[in-house]
């Protein structure tokens, strides 16, 4: 039926030339269309939309040479001439628009990546990790009987604590990082401050932005005996790091020690202790004997990470004029020491365990310790390369495991 209206007579020249002209303007048309429309999408694709044009044109020309149809069937072969163009134009300029976003997708998720490691070395979490369980262990402590507290209230107490010192935690980091810098360059160049990652004003915001977190945490729970933790804490170790008059007191290798022996007890024992038994329990501030001896040995173990994280750090040291106990008698004799010093701590734990009136209680103190005596000793002579920094920093992180297992082994003390 569509050829019905075929006409038979040959159509004249000038008729044909009418034919074309109103199918050229319509062309036009449609170039200016796709011009105004996704000229600045397509403008890259110069040299394919020419192709294309050429195509279409040979196309037309075609079409022109075989139209003997009437005016009506001319109209709507260029109508559907035009909207062809047209919808190839679109689903072409819609295509390459898309393509510059799956290109960015990758890029804004390895910055993501890339700001998170960033974040986390800035941070550096294994010692705030390395330290819940010490904490988690004083707030057992306080516990004389469990059937007078729930489950879910001992919980809440514990996460009181951890969300407190995790901003504390993050506060005596940053703020260390903020004064080294320079010896960080040297010692640890991965850092984000010491690397160039972060800015020293960035530095700054986040170190101010942890300790009122932190501050404000214990002020807000409450709680005396976790703000005062934090008080202390920041202030010993604010003094440790600060290079003002007086202060900077890792120049001295007394007031190193002391300094973070204290801070570390107040944050991750005597802290939480006093928070879960006068805050939580609302009870007296009384210090059981497992409690007296938590801190007398652990707080040698805080003497000793001390001195351990100095020993890979001597070439930075020097540089920036410390007088750290490494530098001052060397790697190997600072290292032995510590190594005694542990087997000071585990002796004092086996004396007071073996003076206890609980049998059971003498048995686990003593047999444990004395392991420990013999397995500490065992790691360092054949676990430890002296004349390796990663070596040395290894037995550093080493110290941690140690408190983690006498936290453990103090809930057998009676």
């Amino acid at each position: 039926m569509a050829f019905g209206h075929l006409v038979l007579i040959p159509r004249s020249t000038s008729s044909i030339a009418t034919t074309a002209a109103s199918c050229w303007k319509s062309k036009k048309f449609a170039d200016n269309y796709y011009a105004n429309s996704y000229g600045r999408r397509a403008l890259w694709q110069s040299d394919r939309n020419l192709t294309k044009d050429h195509s279409i044109k040979t196309s037309l020309q075609h079409n022109i040479s075989k139209l003997h149809y009437n005016p009506i069937e001319r109209g709507s072969r260029c109508n559907k001439i035009e909207k062809t163009y047209l919808t190839n134009a679109s689903s072409s300029a819609q295509s390459h628009e898309s393509e510059p976003e799956v290109h960015e997708s990758p890029k804004a998720l390895e910055s993501i990546k890339k700001g998170l490691v960033m974040f986390l070395q800035f941070c550096r979490l294994y010692a705030f990790l390395g330290m819940i369980p010490a904490g988690l262990s004083s707030s057992l402590l306080a516990v004389d009987n469990f059937s007078e507290i729930s489950p879910l209230l001992f919980l809440k107490g514990v996460l009181q604590y951890i969300v407190t010192f995790f901003f504390t935690s993050q506060f005596v980091m940053g703020v260390n990082q903020l004064s080294d810098v320079e010896i960080d360059k040297i010692n640890k160049p991965d850092l984000p401050l010491a690397s160039g990652e972060y800015s020293f004003t960035s530095g700054v915001i986040l170190v101010t932005s942890f300790l009122l977190a932190g501050f404000g945490v214990a002020w807000m729970l409450g709680s005396q005996p976790l703000i005062w933790s934090v008080v202390v804490t920041a202030a010993l170790m604010g003094a440790y790091s600060v290079n003002f008059p007086l202060l900077r007191w890792k120049r001295s290798i007394i007031l190193t020690s002391l300094s973070n022996a204290i801070a570390m007890l107040a944050s991750f024992h005597i802290g939480p202790f006093l928070h879960m038994k006068t805050f939580v329990l609302k009870k007296a501030a009384t210090l059981p004997r497992s409690m007296i001896l938590g801190c007398v040995v652990i707080g040698l173990f805080y003497t000793i990470i001390t001195l351990t994280k100095d020993l890979g750090d001597v070439e930075g040291d020097k540089a920036a004029g410390l007088k750290t106990l490494p530098i001052r008698l060397g790697v190997k004799p600072v290292f032995w020491l510590c190594v005694s010093l542990i087997q000071m701590a585990y002796g004092i734990a086996i004396t007071m365990g073996a003076l206890s009136p609980v049998l059971w209680s003498k048995i686990v103190t003593v047999v444990a310790h004395a392991f420990m005596v013999f397995y500490v000793w065992n790691h360092a002579l054949n676990s430890v390369d002296l004349s390796s920094k990663d070596s040395l920093h290894s037995f550093h992180l080493f110290m941690f495991k140690l408190v983690t297992v006498e936290g453990i082994l103090i809930q057998f003390v009676r």
